[in-house]
């Protein structure tokens, strides 16, 4: 039972309809014992603007998660950023601060990277190829990074959005080489898909799963369907699949600890 007394957190996207979080986040409460909810918030994009506003207005909501389309514009409106928003220039974690202000980080990627550790993967000395140049394309890029990744190629339906991360990351990492590619992903170790392109049935995919080696881990964000359709297509060719749920999973206590429900320090 929900009582008067409870903390609200809430994810915000467009749709919300696949999201994990309620789950993660309600189940983790029950854990611990801390008087909270977490809910889905379905906001449009041409909605959004006002609805932050209306964010801010509840006084009992102490932050939420953010999921796309919204990333990148959350972390334009926001009071202020830290840590990987910042850098990213997108936010998928927002809490309210003391004074009533809002303050957005980017978790996504130190997620990503902690469930490939938890997998057994490790970026060290690694090519990867991300579909994507969004949000969580640009976080997963930036934590693999500085994890240790070698060689990074980013493929985006708009080749300048490509184009502008690389040359982000490569700013930060001069170390890593890096290349706008094709939808084919053969040569590299790690293949994800940071695109929303999965949600629906008749969805194509983001890159040519076909060309992928079969030594190649690829990897999702979509955490719903748990497998999707590229994921059944690449463990066909013979290829170890990562579920999207686990960058979810892998980001969950930095995501508690910077809302301060857990001790750990967060990026």
């Amino acid at each position: 039972m929900v009582a008067g007394t409870a903390r609200l957190y809430a994810i915000i996207g467009d749709p919300v309809g696949h999201v994990r979080t309620p789950l993660v986040f309600n189940a983790y409460f029950a854990e611990h014992g801390i008087d909270a909810v977490c809910v889905p918030i379905h906001i449009r994009p041409d909605e959004l603007e006002t609805a932050l506003a209306g964010l801010k207005a509840i006084a009992n909501l102490d932050g939420f998660i953010v999921t796309a389309p919204h990333k990148a514009r959350v972390a334009g409106i926001v009071d202020r950023l830290v840590g990987d928003g910042d850098k990213v220039g997108a936010v998928n974690t927002v809490r309210r601060e003391a004074d009533g202000s809002f303050t957005g980080t980017m978790l996504d990627g130190h997620g990503f990277v902690a469930g490939l550790a938890k997998a057994g993967w490790g970026p060290q000395g690694k090519s990867v190829y991300i579909a994507g140049a969004g949000g969580a394309a640009s976080a997963i890029a930036f934590a693999l990074a500085g994890a240790g990744m070698a060689r990074l190629t980013i493929f985006d339906r708009t080749p300048a959005m490509g184009q502008a991360l690389l040359a982000r990351v490569k700013a930060a990492y001069p170390h890593i080489e890096t290349a706008f590619g094709t939808r084919d992903p053969s040569g590299h170790d790690l293949a994800v898909n940071a695109t929303p392109l999965g949600l629906e049935p008749d969805d194509p995919f983001s890159f040519d799963v076909e060309k992928a080696d079969p030594e190649t881990l690829v990897a999702e964000v979509l955490m719903k369907p748990e497998t999707t359709a590229l994921l059944h297509a690449a463990a066909a060719r013979g290829c170890a699949i990562h579920q999207g749920k686990h960058m979810l999973d892998g980001q969950r206590d930095l995501m508690m600890a910077y809302f301060g429900l857990a001790p750990q320090a967060t990026p």
